[in-house]
């Protein structure tokens, strides 16, 4: 049985604003992943060749597949470079909706191209069906049967690959910044007794519920001590932490210390900033 496509355009324009619909409606569909991965790696690609090679016979089936790979990884970041310089930005809505109206623009460049031509000179595809004979050896059964288990099985992994969640990295982000809430502008010379202030910042990618408590140590000093801070998993908190120096001298350390959760040790590597401290 002989299955006859035109040029795919339609059914692929389709898909895409399937792609479409699925994202704005359910965004964390399975379908969003197995319709994206073409979206991006090969409609663009594959409807600029269509625009570009109407024409039966200029290429043949595997070169323009494998053409249209090679063009939608030149295409998408090209589209995704020009966003960066749109008020838009590089974000999902506008690259899906840009690579979408490009793949839409192609469609119709290469459906007025194709109407100047003949039936018989237009780029068609074709598939041909025919359902596998059982003729043969007994080997040639099994060969066959082992192929059907084996593309099967490899289909099933795919898929539970795809369906089954990643488990997230879980980490704490941890900062300070000056005065006025910018990484710039730090203290850098105190007086003895006299007070510097930053503004120190948490959040928590932990997946859960966690009490955090920032220490300040000047030498072997502990000056300040905030919290306990408690952050629900994706919070972010930030405040004012103040440290004071008794002991004059150049380029002290101030190190900022974050704990979770009463541990002992810091879950991560201290921050620190150097002052001079003037009587």
């Amino acid at each position: 049985m002989r299955v006859r496509l035109g040029s795919a355009l339609i059914p692929l324009n389709l898909l895409a604003w399937v792609l479409i619909l699925i994202i704005v409606l359910f965004p964390s569909n399975i379908l969003r992943i197995i319709l994206g991965v073409p979206f991006l790696l090969f409609f663009p690609g594959y409807a600029l060749t269509a625009a570009l090679f109407t024409r039966r016979g200029r290429m043949g089936g595997i070169e323009r597949v494998a053409l249209s790979f090679g063009l939608s990884i030149a295409v998408v970041p090209l589209i995704g470079l020009i966003l960066h310089y749109t008020p838009w930005g590089i974000r999902l809505e506008p690259i899906l909706y840009s690579v979408a109206s490009f793949i839409l623009i192609t469609s119709v460049i290469a459906w007025l191209r194709r109407r100047r031509l003949t039936r018989r000179e237009r780029f068609s595809v074709e598939l041909y069906l025919r359902l596998p004979g059982w003729g043969g050896g007994v080997w040639d059964r099994v060969l066959a049967i082992t192929l059907v288990v084996v593309i099967l099985g490899a289909l099933g992994t795919l898929g539970y690959f795809i369906a089954t969640p990643k488990v997230e990295e879980t980490f704490t982000e941890f900062y300070i910044l000056g005065p006025e809430g910018k990484a710039a502008d730090y203290p850098a010379e105190l007086k003895v007794g006299g007070e510097g202030r930053v503004i120190a910042g948490i959040v928590n990618h932990e997946g859960r519920e966690v009490s955090y408590r920032v220490e300040v140590v000047i030498g072997s000093d502990k000056t300040t001590e905030v919290g306990p801070v408690m952050l629900a998993d994706e919070q972010k908190w930030e405040g004012e932490v103040g440290f004071v120096s008794e002991t004059p001298g150049e380029h002290q350390r101030v190190e900022f210390s974050l704990y979770k959760d009463g541990e002992v040790e810091p879950c991560l590597e201290p921050l620190y900033l150097w002052v001079d401290v003037t009587e």
